[in-house]
């Protein structure tokens, strides 16, 4: 299967690739940088340089493909989110997809392919304590509605010879980067604990189980729409802090209070007080099994037994 990705140099798409050459898939990545790109990734990656939020021939290379993932987005997490912050988190990830929901329309339709497209578990705003399965309602804070936005905008590639899958990932836990290298230091320092209440649902899936999701999803057929990518049964963010401190010899008590938290971080607070307890019914049906279903497990794997 020859596969154009964008977003290849995030967690994500690295290990993807990795996974994807392994069984041997062609991978071509759009990059603004190759340069940077061929630091990162391996030799046997075709690197195309182009800015994937401008239209140009990098949208020729994807209706040559077979499936294309879109990863494209600038990250939430990194700084503060001023308005021009904000500006270049939508034109990231909305011109991407809107660019490629137009060429893929046009495919031939002697052609099938497969488009998965990135989303996020935010799409479902701060859920409290209901199960949120993929029919469920967004939210209406600024991460969920630019989540609606952006799948809407992958669904107009949905047709007969188009098969598009919007990937709501939940917080992924991976040793090499993500939010787990951001938490880490602060708990080493006992200085991790509950965010604001600490009630809020924290719907995380591991690196591994994350990558064998988004094949699972690019193998199986059946599968159309969203998709919650996270484990079937969220801790609460006290609770998750609390198996994290463990691990390191630590508490897992210091906590930090929501007023402060939202008056350091502004809108971006919605990020780290709000909870979605996202429940993963797509996968489930279609028969997926995780490797890591079990928070207890996944830290064992990635920082170390108690």
């Amino acid at each position: 299967m020859q596969i154009l990705m964008t977003g290849g140099t995030g967690l994500i798409g690295r290990a993807l690739i990795r996974e994807l050459r392994a069984r041997g898939d062609d991978v071509v990545v759009v990059t603004r940088s190759a340069a940077g790109a061929a630091a990162l990734l391996e030799d046997d990656v075709e690197l195309f340089e182009a800015d994937p939020a401008v239209a140009g021939p990098w949208l020729d290379r994807a209706m040559a493909c077979d499936a294309i993932i879109n990863l494209a987005g600038e990250s939430v997490g990194e700084g503060l989110w001023t308005r021009g912050k904000k500006r270049r988190i939508r034109r990231s990830r909305l011109r991407p997809t809107s660019h490629l929901a137009d060429v893929l329309r046009e495919r031939d339709p002697d052609r099938p392919c497969v488009l998965l497209n990135a989303s996020a578990a935010g799409y479902y705003g701060d859920g409290g304590d209901r199960a949120l399965a993929e029919n469920a309602e967004p939210g209406q804070d600024h991460l969920a509605m630019l989540c609606y936005e952006w799948e809407r905008n992958a669904m107009r590639a949905e047709s007969e010879r188009c098969r598009v899958v919007c990937l709501r990932f939940g917080v992924i836990l991976s040793g090499k980067g993500g939010a787990l290298a951001k938490m880490m230091p602060i708990f080493r320092r006992g200085l991790g604990g509950p965010l604001g209440n600490g009630r809020q649902y924290f719907p995380w899936i591991h690196l591994h189980d994350t990558v064998r999701a988004v094949l699972f999803t690019l193998d199986t057929a059946a599968i159309r729409g969203p998709v919650n990518v996270t484990t079937s049964d969220p801790p609460s963010q006290a609770e998750f802090a609390r198996a994290l401190a463990v691990r390191l010899g630590k508490t897992g008590r210091t906590p930090a209070p929501g007023w402060v938290i939202r008056t350091l971080l502004g809108e971006k607070s919605n990020l780290l007080l709000n909870g979605q307890r996202a429940v993963p019914n797509c996968l489930k049906a279609h028969g997926f099994r995780w490797k890591f279903a079990e928070l207890d497990r996944a830290l064992d794997d990635l920082v170390g037994p108690v």
